[in-house]
């Protein structure tokens, strides 16, 4: 049995991890000079979205021997609108560095491999088809999935993002519902540490383009933070994605070739969020590999979770800036902060995706 993996990114490494423990040990070939991917930024991880699983490192850990170190837990998140501000207390999730960092997930998920790693490849899927018995495509995008005519693209996204310098609580995130700067979209404030913070905007890509001035949402977003906050905004770094596609696969196998992260859809349509589903995608392929599970099956709990994560992020994109001030209001009460601690053990996907498809549709 010959395994290569396609990409050394979350995914990937995640299916090396696995398989070496199993005596399997892939090749891997990975586009760039080393691992992570192109700018460092942070990420987090809410615990609420991954049900049933109640700790999603704990849960790693515990099942798969994969220990991951995060930057803090998440204990706060404050919630802007244009005209209200929600703010909740509790056992959230965690917040996490990505890219090229030494901390990055990347690179502790790299420290627990001895596969061999091809940097710089330029070997394509067709090339490794010959070689090898089982091929994991974890390339860290769905281009691959959608040039083999097996991807749904539901929408594609703008970024828009920086690093700042201030005073913060790694603890304490902040978010931002405000059409006026995110149409459609939410803006967020993550720190790396008690002096460093990342802020970005994310939006989808349904308006026109000759109707956005990207420059002009990303000064009235900055402003904003600068003035909710109360930081004045040092931007040491920046960057800026266009074109972001969010979909998921439809097969999430062929024949021995494997899906795998955003290949098979681990990006959550609703925040972003989708390092678990991608780590899982990549240890339930090595399983399959390794004849100790199913993929197909293994991966119907993430599809439908991806699906409930689009009724979210649909019914979202019909709120304008009145019904968001109604929304962020309601996080003030303490049963809010009650139900999204990591504490509760209901569905919050699944919930709230019954209760929005009736309202969704055209």
């Amino acid at each position: 049995m010959k395994v290569a993996i396609m990409g050394a990114g979350l995914s990937g490494l995640a299916c090396a991890i696995i398989l070496e423990q199993q005596g399997i040990y892939p090749t891997i070939f990975e586009k760039r000079s080393r691992v992570g991917d192109r700018f460092v930024n942070m990420e987090n991880i809410f615990n609420i979205l991954e049900r049933p699983v109640s700790d999603s490192l704990n849960y790693l850990k515990d099942t798969y021997g994969i220990t991951l170190k995060p930057i803090s837990e998440v204990k706060e998140i404050t919630a802007h609108s244009k005209n209200r501000k929600g703010h909740l207390k509790g056992n959230f999730g965690y917040s996490n560095i990505r890219g090229r960092h030494e901390d990055s997930f990347e690179n502790q998920l790299l420290l627990k491999i001895k596969s061999q790693i091809i940097y710089n490849s330029q070997c394509s899927y067709n090339e490794l088809l010959k070689d090898y018995s089982h091929i994991v495509i974890a390339t860290g995008n769905g281009e691959d999935a959608a040039s083999m005519k097996n991807y749904t693209q539901d929408l594609q996204v703008s970024i828009i993002g920086a690093t700042i310098g201030g005073e913060f609580n790694p603890s304490h995130i902040s978010t931002w519902y405000n059409n006026d700067f995110a149409p459609k979209g939410y803006g967020y404030l993550v720190p790396f540490s008690q002096s460093r913070a990342q802020i970005s905007i994310a939006y989808p890509e349904y308006i026109k383009e000759d109707r956005i001035d990207k420059d002009e949402l990303w000064s009235r977003f900055c402003q904003e933070v600068q003035e909710d906050v109360g930081n004045n905004l040092n931007i040491t770094d920046n960057f800026s994605i266009k074109g972001y596609k969010v979909g998921i696969c439809k097969k999430p196998k062929i024949n021995n070739t494997y899906f795998t992260g955003n290949c098979f859809g681990a990006i959550m349509p609703a925040y972003g969020c989708g390092q678990i589903p991608a780590m899982l995608t990549g240890i339930y392929a090595a399983l399959d590999i390794c004849r100790k599970g199913s993929y197909d099956e293994l991966t119907k709990p993430l599809r439908q979770s991806y699906e409930d994560s689009l009724v979210l992020r649909r019914g979202l994109e019909k709120l304008d800036n009145d019904k968001l001030d109604v929304l962020v209001s309601i996080l003030n009460r303490n049963l809010t902060s009650r139900a999204l601690d990591k504490s509760v053990e209901f569905n919050f996907l699944k919930l709230i995706s019954k209760f929005l498809k009736p309202f969704i549709r055209d």
